[in-house]
Formats: structure tokens, C-alpha cells, sequence
């Protein structure tokens, strides 16, 4: 049960553009014991299938600029080959707080990101 519950919920933020990681890693590691190493290929490996249909999704509500696609796409693969290799050779205690670090510098620019988002929109109101 919990792991329908786990990727449900990966797959919701996953659709949404941020990232099913998020949620999936880090629920598997704590709440299913699972090392990070491993959390992170079912990660990438059940990615797949849910980019899939969110990249659908997206693409036929025309909010896809193709052309920025190649060059990002290009680059990302790049990146993937990359961080594997890094992986291999790092622990899964530093890669569990290496993604701990990530996740709380994300927080943190979702956070003031927030706060700016309601100062622009009380100080348009007072100019009306």
C-alpha cells in the first residue's frame, strides 16, 4: 500500500513539472528503507513511463517551446552520464545529504519566491 501511495503522489508533482523525485527519493529512503542508490535508479526508471504521459499532456495544451527542447535535452543527457559515474564513486550517506541540501535549498527559493509573489500583489492592489 504505501508504495501505491508513494508513487501516486510522485506521479501528481511529477505531471506538475517539478519533479516526482522529490517526493519518490526521499519516501523511499525513510519510509521504506530503501538505499538512496537504489531509490534513485527506481526513481529515474519509473520517471519514464509518468514523463511520458505528462509530456503528452503538456505538449497538447501547447505548453511546449520545442526549440528549447534540443539544447536542454542535449545538455540533461550529458548531465545524466555524469552524475551516474559520480554516483558510483560516492557513499549513500553523502549522496543522501547531498539531495537533503538540494531539497532544502529548493524549499528555500519556493519559500521567498512566495513571500516576493505577495508583496507584488499587495502593492499592486494599493496602487489601484
Amino acid at each position: 500500500m504505501i508504495y501505491t501511495i508513494i508513487g501516486f503522489f510522485a506521479g501528481i508533482i511529477g505531471g506538475m513539472g517539478m519533479g516526482g523525485g522529490t517526493i519518490l527519493i526521499p519516501a523511499l529512503v525513510m519510509f521504506v528503507g530503501v538505499d538512496p542508490k537504489i531509490a534513485q535508479s527506481i526513481n529515474l526508471l519509473s520517471s519514464i513511463p509518468m514523463a511520458i504521459f505528462a509530456l503528452a499532456i503538456h505538449i497538447k495544451n501547447k505548453n511546449v517551446i520545442l526549440k528549447l527542447v534540443l539544447p536542454i535535452a542535449t545538455f540533461g543527457v550529458l548531465g545524466a552520464i555524469c552524475g551516474a559515474f559520480l554516483a558510483n564513486y560516492l557513499s549513500s550517506e553523502i549522496l543522501k545529504k547531498a539531495f537533503g541540501g538540494f531539497l532544502f535549498l529548493v524549499g528555500c527559493f519556493e519559500i521567498k519566491k512566495g513571500f516576493s509573489e505577495n508583496k507584488t500583489k499587495k502593492s499592486s492592489k494599493l496602487k489601484e
